[in-house]
């Protein structure tokens, strides 16, 4: 005995809902492929640290010591670091974009929950973190002067990659508070001033009236955290900053995606 289904037996206000809030690899799998497509993406976040790096090579004092490497070891992490930073970011703050053609409000007709959007942002940014980070480990290799044990190696490449979830969140921040393309105008400068606040570009004396200054700034917890392993040296301010600041971003970036109902 069949049953025939008609329009009279089909409930028009009942909304099936896609299991995991609609979460599929679909969406950040596509994001992916858009951003490495993107010749400015590819240059400034993945060519530009390891060519940093590679630019301060013929520094004399990196074959001295750096808690259980050299300084090279040191430069590369924190290179790294930025590199991932800024790939991280930048994902993120595709939302500008999406927000300037109404993809977002297309998205928000869907079964797509608001949490399950932002997950897959931040897998996207952890995909685009790692790729930023291999690029400028393989310059270490290439370059052949960082010298520390493989275990660290992993690890600071490991820690790294977890701290650019702050960037990723503050790119989405910046996403949904800057119009288009405006975004990267202000990450890549704010970024950048940030690294050379934080403790990453330069190496600041410990007790100064600038490092006390870098303790504050988004980079200086998550610089500290990703060299842990190579300096042996933790602090429990870098731990606070780094959390604060992920906190911040999430929070910023949550309040103005609950804000954000029409195209701009």
């Amino acid at each position: 005995m069949s049953t025939t289904v008609t329009a009279s037996t089909i409930d028009p206000t009942r909304r099936r809902v896609p299991p995991y809030g609609g979460f599929n690899l679909t969406v950040p799998g596509i994001e992916l492929r858009r951003m490495l497509r993107n010749r400015r993406t590819i240059i400034f976040t993945l060519v530009f640290p390891a060519g940093m790096f590679l630019a301060f090579g013929g520094q004399a004092d990196w074959n001295d010591d750096a808690g259980h490497g050299n300084v090279a070891a040191y430069v590369m992490v924190s290179m790294a670091l930025y590199g991932a930073a800024l790939t991280a970011a930048s994902g993120g703050a595709m939302v500008a974009m999406e927000r300037s053609v109404g993809w977002s409000r297309q998205l928000r007709l869907t079964p797509l929950h608001p949490a399950v959007y932002i997950l897959m942002k931040a897998l996207l940014a952890l995909v685009l973190g790692a790729v930023a980070i291999t690029v400028v480990n393989v310059a270490g290799i290439v370059q052949g002067r960082p010298h520390m044990p493989a275990g660290i190696w992993v690890a600071c490449a490991v820690l790294t990659l977890v701290c650019t979830l702050v960037f990723a969140a503050l790119g989405v921040f910046i996403g949904y508070l800057v119009p288009g393309e405006n975004a990267m105008q202000v990450l890549g400068p704010g970024l950048a001033l940030f690294s050379f606040l934080g403790n990453v570009f330069i190496p600041l004396t410990e007790g100064s009236t600038i490092y006390r200054i870098a303790e504050f700034t988004p980079m200086f917890g998550v610089a500290e955290i990703s060299r842990w392993p190579l300096t042996g040296d933790l602090g429990w301010v870098a731990v606070v900053n780094a959390v604060v600041w992920f906190a911040i971003f999430v929070g910023g970036a949550a309040w103005r995606m609950s804000k954000d109902t029409a195209r701009v």
